[in-house]
């Protein structure tokens, strides 16, 4: 107990001691302003690679970062784009609302800040799609505010320093107290992200380094207590539930049948094939038979389409129609195979499509 108890955590002392093991270990990432550089970071970066990170990893987001910045280098470019072609830049990366409040918000700050951004919390949580965390980081990053910033890797850390057994999500004010007590009026945006990369490449959740890197190892009440692999804790989950449905394939002449659908609701805005209501389900047993949208010869195909989303699994089958003449839809459209990877398709439609695209191709 004696070296538990003399265990130094200093805020002012901890926080300096990561901000010099961040300038020697720093990730270079294309939306960060190295430490100890005079460049100013600009605000549109740091906010488009806040939203793009929501829900996603950092090696999965790159890319797109940097499309998006050839394609809309400034928030005013943005703001004047084509919603279709933002959605099909954004195609794969999932969470698709994030996209659509991309585009309003960029129109927001054009139109309501004339193109800059707001400095403070309270006017970036006014802002489209941006929640505590992402308005927290934008403060801090890009403006420098003393910003109590708290994503999963920050939670992690602050849970391993002070050893809060609490489990998530009911320890997360806890942890965000912690975390404001620890914060440095300077540097708040380097500390930050110095936190972030601690918690990537040093505590992580399955694989610690404690003894060979970590600049908090001295001053962590779980390494002391060994209870590091144990935290956070998080309440038990509930098993996704499983929903499924039927797609309705149709083709004619090189032309696949595709709709938009709402702007609310999961994958707003998206095009997809259409398909009946995914309703839960124990089994196929229960799923009914979906009303057919055309009258005519239409095949079940082999096999399904699985794909899980957050809170569910979602398993499809598929029933194909091939037309020797081409109809008027009451809605959607016929487009060309060949115009199929320009759209603005979420990855569970491309799986859709993967599936049985290459007998269309061969038709």
């Amino acid at each position: 107990m004696d070296n538990i108890t003399s265990i130094n955590q200093d805020p002012a002392e901890l926080a300096d001691a990561l901000l010099d093991w961040y300038d020697e270990n720093a990730r270079e990432l294309p939306w960060r302003i190295p430490p100890g550089s005079v460049e100013i970071p600009d605000p549109y970066h740091i906010w488009l690679s806040e939203i793009m990170l929501q829900q996603t990893t950092v090696v999965t987001v790159i890319p797109y970062y940097e499309k998006f910045l050839s394609l809309w280098p400034t928030v005013e470019d943005l703001a004047i784009s084509e919603l279709d072609q933002l959605l099909a830049a954004w195609a794969g990366l999932g969470y698709y609302a994030r996209a659509r409040n991309l585009h309003k918000c960029a129109n927001y700050i054009v139109n309501e800040f004339n193109g800059s951004f707001p400095e403070t919390e309270s006017e970036l949580l006014k802002l489209p799609g941006v929640g505590p965390y992402t308005a927290a980081a934008i403060a801090a990053i890009a403006f420098g505010k003393q910003a109590v910033v708290l994503d999963g890797n920050i939670e992690r850390v602050i849970a391993r320093v002070f050893n809060v057994t609490s489990p998530l999500p009911a320890a997360k004010p806890e942890l965000k107290k912690l975390a404001g007590q620890m914060t440095p009026t300077h540097r708040a945006g380097d500390y930050a992200q110095a936190v972030m990369d601690l918690g990537s490449d040093i505590c992580g959740s399955k694989i610690l380094k404690c003894s060979s890197r970590c600049p908090w190892e001295e001053n962590c009440l779980a390494n002391a207590l060994g209870t590091a692999d144990h935290l956070p804790r998080r309440k038990p989950g509930t098993a996704k539930p499983t929903r499924r449905g039927y797609v309705f394939w149709a083709e004619y002449n090189g032309h696949l049948w595709l709709c938009r659908r709402p702007e609310s609701g999961l994958l707003g805005g998206m095009m997809e094939v259409p398909s009946s209501d995914w309703l839960e389900s124990s089994d196929w047993n229960a799923v009914p038979m979906p009303q057919i949208p055309i009258i005519a010869n239409w095949k079940e195909t082999p096999g399904l389409v699985h794909h899980t989303f957050t809170h569910f699994h979602l398993e499809l089958k598929i029933i194909r129609l091939e037309l020797s003449e081409m109809i008027e839809l009451q809605e959607g459209g016929w487009y060309p195979f060949s115009r199929i990877d320009d759209l603005a398709l979420p990855s569970l439609m491309m799986k859709i499509i993967n599936h049985l695209r290459q007998p269309a191709l061969d038709l």
